[in-house]
Formats: C-alpha cells, structure tokens, sequence
C-alpha cells in the first residue's frame, strides 16, 4: 500500500514538473495579449494544441521513469499491448465513443427543442475544420488516459481492486475539470460517469487504445456537431447547434456533459462496456 502510494504521488509530481518545465519556454507566446480568463474559457487552438502535446510528453516521461523504470511495469501491464491489438482497440473506442455523444445531441432533438442549423461556410470547410479540430483534440485526450486511466488505475487496481480504483480515479477525474467555464455540479456528476466509462474500456481486450479512442470520439464528436466540449465551445464553419432548454436536461453552455441527456447516454454506454469487460473476463 504505501508503495503504490509513493508511486501514484511521484508520477503526479513528476508529470506536473515536467509539464511546467515544457511549457515555461512557450509561455509568453501562447499567451501574448490573452488574460488568463480568457484564456481559460476560449483557448486558442495553438495553445491547446501545446498544452495537450506537454501533457502527453510529461506524464508518458513520468509513466516510464515510475511505471517502467522503478516498478517494472511492461506494456502488457499498463495495457498499451492486448489481445485486440491498437488498430481495432483505437477503432472499437472511436466507435464507443462517437455513438453516446451523437445520441445525447440527438435526444435534445425530441425532448428540448435543441436542432442544428446553417450558420455560414461549406461543407468543404467544415470537413477541413474537423480535421483540424480532432488533431488537435487528439493529445489532449490521450494525455488524460495516461494521466487517470495509465500507470494509476494499474497500481491503484492492484492494491484496492478493480472497482475502488475506478471510483477513485473517476473522482480525480471529474475533480481536474472543476474550473472549467461554465462548469455545473450535474456536468462534475457527468465527468465521474465518463471516468467510469472510459475505466471500463482501459480495462476491456482494446485496453488504453480502446480508452483513447471513446475519449477521442466522444470529444470529437460533439465539438464536430457544433456542441461545446466540457464547458468550451468550438467554432466549427457550415453548421451551429442550439442546446434547447432546460438546460439541466440538455447541459446549456457546458454541453451535453452537463445534461441530464448526457447521463441517460453516458449511463447506457458504461453498462455495454461493464457487460464486455465482464464477458472477457469470464
């Protein structure tokens, strides 16, 4: 216990070093003429991009030197190699993770008014845009699997078991998004359930790819439809998205996260990946 302990707290101290350390040298130019409010609420896509890729570097550095150099820890262990391999591993979870966040959009539909609309641009822009977007999506979400569902929920698991490490994490999880704009108890509430949920695909035959993937997916998906993300809005050309109202059944500003909409999809979600984690394991 107090090993893995002293291992969960030096792989954060660690990441959160590195990370600085990786940062300090952009800072000035990432931040030239933005407050820091501003910053916070409307990143540019520059700055998330750099921040995402920092992350992903720092904590991935920290998982080697804790997990791999001081544990012992091979990719079978931290579940970067499984039985599913990457590619279809990355595919199941793009596709765990596309499906819930289209369906809770879709529900604002039926049930709040919610619709999308033309807002100007073609086609042609918005593919280009959600390219652009997903990439720069992509080491941001993948730095926080490293971060909540890597090395910790493997030693964590190991010594409380499976199912506490997953509440715990999630927890943590759902804790690291506090500041973020327009932030809601219900959209908290919503941010644990998804750490369940992308727990579960850590631990399903795709491991951290499948994880990845649903945490690309769901991300992708909804700054794609023109929804915000966990609070921050994406200014995607051709189509623009109205939320609907109530908002504690759609999430308003926040996003579908923040909706009980969210929860209905999100809860669906980690019930189809509690019964295939179950069923591998049997």
């Amino acid at each position: 216990m107090v090993r893995a302990i002293a291992a969960v707290i030096s792989f954060y101290l660690l990441g959160l070093a590195l990370v600085s350390l990786l940062l300090l040298p952009f800072a000035r130019r990432l931040t030239s003429g933005i407050s820091p409010t501003e910053l916070a609420a409307h990143p540019t896509p520059l700055f998330a991009l750099v921040q995402g890729v920092a992350l992903l570097l720092a904590f991935g550095a920290a998982t080697w030197l804790v997990g791999v150099r001081a544990l012992g820890l091979g990719a079978g262990d931290l579940r970067w190699r499984t039985r599913l391999g990457w590619a279809r591993g990355l595919g199941a979870g793009l596709v765990f993770g596309i499906l819930p966040a289209a369906v809770a959009m879709t529900l604002g539909v039926f049930a709040a008014d919610a619709g999308w609309f033309h807002d100007g641009g073609s086609l042609e822009q918005w593919l280009l845009e959600v390219g652009k977007t997903a990439l720069i999506l992509a080491p941001a979400a993948l730095a926080e699997e490293v971060m909540f569902r890597g090395l910790p929920m493997v030693v964590v698991g190991r010594v409380l078991g499976r199912g506490r490490a997953i509440l715990l994490l999630s927890l943590l999880f759902s804790v690291a998004h506090i500041r973020n704009p327009e932030v809601t108890s219900a959209g908290l509430a919503n941010i644990a359930l998804a750490g369940i949920w992308l727990s579960l695909a850590f631990f399903s035959p795709g491991g951290m790819w499948t994880a990845f993937g649903a945490h690309l997916g769901w991300n992708a998906t909804l700054a794609a439809l023109a929804a915000p993300v966990s609070g921050l809005p994406f200014d995607i050309p051709y189509i623009d998205y109205r939320m609907g109202a109530p908002a504690w059944l759609t999430g308003g500003a926040f996003g579908p996260e923040g909706g009980l909409l969210g929860t209905l999809a999100l809860t669906a979600t980690v019930v189809l990946a509690a019964r295939w984690v179950r069923q591998e394991s049997a």
